[in-house]
Formats: C-alpha cells, structure tokens, sequence
C-alpha cells in the first residue's frame, strides 16, 4: 500500500473515537482495535458498522444487543467526522487466538419502519405519501423538490410494509428512498441534489491519491429507449408512450392503468438504463471519511473517457486499522451527465 496521498507528503495517523451506550471507550480499545470497518450506502439498505477486537486476556464485556454504539473518524490531530450511531445486533467470540467481532447497523434503519398495511392511496401528491409515512414513524420528511408535486390518482399499499412500499415508489420514480438523522429522505437518485434541490459541491480525486482502480463500460446504446404499455379504458385497447427514442426500444412487461403510470416507469428505466452505462471503483491509499453517496466526483489523471464522465458515489467503505484509514469508492455515471 502507498505511503503517500500525494508525492512527497507522509501518510497521516489515523484517530476515532468510539462511544458505546454513552460510554467512550477507545482508549481502552485502542491497542485491541484489529479492523473497523464502515459501509455506507444509498436507499433503504441500512449502513453497516464492524468491529474486530483482540481479547487476549479475556477482559472484554460482550456488548448487549440493542446497545447504541457512536462513532467518529478521521486523522489525528483535526477534527473527526461524525459518522452517527449504529445498533449492535450481532456479537461473536471466537478463538484462539480470542476475538471478539461486533456487528451494528444504522440506528435509522435498524427497525426498517415494520408493520405490515393495506391502504389505498387516492388523489394524492408524492410529497404528501412521504409526508404521511414519515409521521407514522416520528421522522421527519424530506421530499425532493421536483418530485414533491407528482399527482398519484391511485396506487395500492396492500399488505405491504412502508419500507417495501417505499422502495416501490422509488423504483417508480428513479429516486433514493432513505432515513437519516431521524429524517425520511426521499430525493432523486443519481443528480448528486439535496431534497431541497441545492447541488451537492463535487470532489476532485486524482490519480496520485489512489491505490487502485476499476473502470468498466458496456454497451448503453444497446436500447435506444425505453417503451410501456398501458390499457386505455375509453378505447378498450392498449396504448404505448416511449422514453428516448422508439428505434431498438427496451419495452417494460407490466401494463399500467394510466397513461401518466406508464411515462413515469418509462422515463425512470431509461435514467437508469443512461447511468448504468460505466462504473468507476477507485480505492484510496488515504481514506476520505468526510464521503457519502450521493457526492459528485471530478476524476483526473486517468484516461480521457474516465476523466470527461460525471462520476456519483453509490457506495463507499471507510476501512480503519492500526496504522492506515483507506476508503474504497464505487461509482456511477451521473443522471443527465454523458
């Protein structure tokens, strides 16, 4: 692994700070400390906290599950970044060598907003659905301007948790349904936007700070379109709208009840289809832990078609050890970027 972040300058030391149940223990921690290791990832799929401690001499307490646990990181000597809180739910003991593993998820999304229910949803704005569904959870709710207004004459929650049925919605409407910080987030997927519409300020990663990379491109022009098919009551028949162009179209199975129904999948498989086009992992020799998904990156100093693409984080891992905090970045073109 390279030493340097840049030519000439020495890696620095990486610091955290570990609070469990209220209770900071990373000094006690700190030379037991085998890996801590953070995934972190859009949508509804709760970001993930692991721990591997030594236990040599048989003096850690297993943590109870449902413990909080608080987490800070970053390097020693600046201010570290607040990374929230995680539930721990998973705890193993192991040996010889004794070690104790801890596993916790996102205090957000630990409980996955559960309880099955059957509801019809009638002449109703999406904003309005969130809204809703974030009361019944004492969030607060966080709709992206452009999708607050979507006008729904009709959809169906039938047994059917509010966690699945927000990811429904999002598959719907090309959008990221999540919870943060105690706020139900539903913004669109791949803009690199707040739910308030404000641009999320891009990142610049250079070759020089990375250790390796993997890019991959295939065939987007494969479809030139998306096509759905929905059935017109008034003319018993059914009726098609396109996305993009109609020539070499890839066509969608179900058929909706409405017209409107059937351009949002249409519009929201072509996004999907347009971003899906090239990926960009890239693993960095100096971990980043200020990143979320979501950021836009500027990449230099690799080939020209990496370079001219608007990257969009999807997923990054924060990766702490003894000696070394490294981050591994995946990436996606961004929405409306070539």
């Amino acid at each position: 692994m390279s030493l340097f972040s840049e030519p000439g300058r020495v890696a620095r030391t990486p610091d955290y700070r570990l609070t469990l149940m209220g209770q900071r223990i990373s000094p006690q921690v700190g030379a037991r400390l085998q890996r801590l290791r953070l995934t972190d990832r859009r949508g509804l799929e709760a970001d993930q906290l692991d721990l591997t401690l030594e236990d040599h001499d048989g003096r850690l307490a297993l943590p109870p599950r449902g413990a909080e646990l608080h987490l800070a990181m970053g390097w020693r000597g600046q201010p570290l970044v607040d990374r929230g809180t995680y539930i721990v739910d998973e705890v193993e003991h192991s040996g010889a060598p004794d070690v104790l593993t801890i596993r916790a998820r996102s205090a957000d999304m630990r409980q996955g907003l559960p309880g099955k229910r059957t509801q019809s949803w009638d002449d109703i704005t999406l904003g309005e659905i969130i809204s809703t569904i974030a009361g019944r959870h004492d969030l607060e709710p966080k709709t992206g301007q452009h999708l607050q207004g979507i006008y729904l004459e009709h959809i169906d929650q039938t047994e059917e948790s509010d966690l699945h049925f927000l990811t429904r919605l999002a598959e719907r409407f090309d959008a990221i349904a999540t919870v943060k910080a105690g706020r139900l987030l539903f913004i669109p997927e791949g803009t690199g936007l707040t739910a308030g519409g404000t641009e999320i300020p891009a990142i610049r990663l250079s070759r020089q700070v990375g250790d390796r990379h993997r890019y991959s491109i295939t065939d987007r022009d494969a479809y030139t379109g998306v096509v759905a098919q929905w059935h017109d009551e008034a003319a018993a028949e059914p009726r098609e709208v396109v996305a993009g162009s109609n020539d070499e179209p890839k066509r969608l199975r179900p058929t909706y009840a409405t017209q409107d129904d059937a351009l949002a999948a249409a519009q929201s498989e072509w996004q999907r289809l347009q971003r899906g086009g090239a990926s960009f992992t890239l693993d960095l020799a100096e971990g980043r832990p200020e990143l979320y998904p979501e950021t836009p990156v500027i990449a230099n100093g690799w080939k020209r078609e990496i370079d001219a693409t608007a990257w969009l984080i999807t997923e990054i891992i924060h990766d702490l050890r003894d000696r070394a905090l490294t981050s591994s970045v995946e990436m996606e073109v961004r929405g409306g970027a070539e």
